[in-house]
């Protein structure tokens, strides 16, 4: 802006004020720095003027991607959090831009911020990179995540209870007789680690110990649940119930089991995770957790509000609770 008005030979505000389309210079002046603008492909930053003015009410929502599993935005629970988060945001009268980064990059979502184009940022999901999520919350950038309580957290996490979560839904497989119980998911992302420790502590509780065989590292991906299923099913391994961390791979483990010629739930009792609305659609109807994403998105926005005020945002858990249907009576 400096350069284009020593080209002019007006002063910056008067640039300043030619750019914005201003009456209070004359339509010659304003033609002039115009074209200089433009042939010095310069832009004026529209999220950085309006923090300046304070006029910005934009929230960015990131989804982050696994570049392995290439797990898609179009996941039930990802347009179910997103839709909720929307409704609270537009109840509070902000804007939401929706975007996705690495998973291995989560630090990549402070450059909205950081450019002026939001003025807070809510991740759904940690993922594997916890350290990263406390580098930008020590950089003071406003941002709340969609996860579990870990030690040494600097940032605010809103989550749904996974310990409690797998607990509950190990602890339905076992009342119902199920001896030995698969658990299905990528315990180095650190909700589906909490949603393990929950299915062990069930087992230490009727003093049992499950077998390390049947703890396998499936990502949200649906095929993976298939492959994994169609694994163990061809291996010396025993199993009569399943813990999958996702109702899709829950629903995807039915058909694989199916498919090798298991009923469910009379040779294999499956029970999921987030009760989506296709959970109790599917056939069978699935025996699943509850996750409270409806008052999900309002907290969400709840908490970042507050550290947009400059106050303390405090992590919070939310209960879940088992549904049971026709997959694991």
């Amino acid at each position: 802006m400096a350069d284009i008005a020593r080209l002019a030979g007006v002063s910056v505000a008067t640039v300043s004020r030619a750019l914005s389309g201003s009456t209070l210079v004359n339509a010659e002046t304003r033609e002039r720095v115009q074209q200089l603008a433009q042939s010095l492909n310069y832009s004026i930053n529209l999220g950085a003027q309006n923090l300046r003015l304070q006029k910005n009410q934009t929230i960015a929502v990131v989804v982050p991607y696994d570049a392995q599993s290439r797990q898609h935005i179009s996941d039930p629970f990802f347009l179910s959090i997103i839709g909720s988060i929307a409704d609270a945001l537009t109840d509070h009268g902000y804007d939401m831009l929706l975007s996705r980064v690495d998973s291995e990059r989560l630090d990549a979502a402070s450059q909205l911020f950081d450019s002026g184009k939001v003025i807070g940022v809510i991740i759904i999901g940690q993922w594997r990179h916890h350290d990263q999520l406390n580098q930008l919350a020590a950089r003071k950038v406003p941002l709340v995540v969609w996860g579990g309580e870990l030690p040494q957290q600097l940032y605010c996490s809103v989550g749904g209870d996974n310990r409690d979560g797998g607990e509950q839904a190990t602890a339905h497989l076992l009342r119902a007789g199920r001896k030995r119980i698969a658990f299905l998911g990528d315990a180095a992302l650190p909700e589906v680690w909490l949603r393990r420790e929950g299915y062990r502590r069930a087992h230490a509780a009727v003093g049992q110990t499950p077998d390390p065989q049947l703890e396998v590292a499936v990502p949200f991906e649906p095929e993976a649940a298939r492959q994994v299923i169609d694994r163990l099913c061809g291996s010396a391994a025993v199993f009569d119930g399943v813990v999958a961390c996702s109702d899709l791979l829950a629903i995807h483990t039915v058909q694989s089991l199916r498919a090798q010629g298991r009923s469910v739930p009379a040779d294999v009792g499956v029970v999921g995770y987030d009760d989506m609305p296709l959970a109790a659609f599917c056939e069978p109807t699935l025996t699943t957790v509850h996750q409270p994403v409806v008052a999900a998105g309002a907290e969400l926005v709840a908490a970042l509000l507050l550290l947009l005020k400059g106050e303390r945002a405090p992590a919070r858990t939310l209960p879940v609770h088992i549904v049971v249907r026709a997959s694991a009576p």
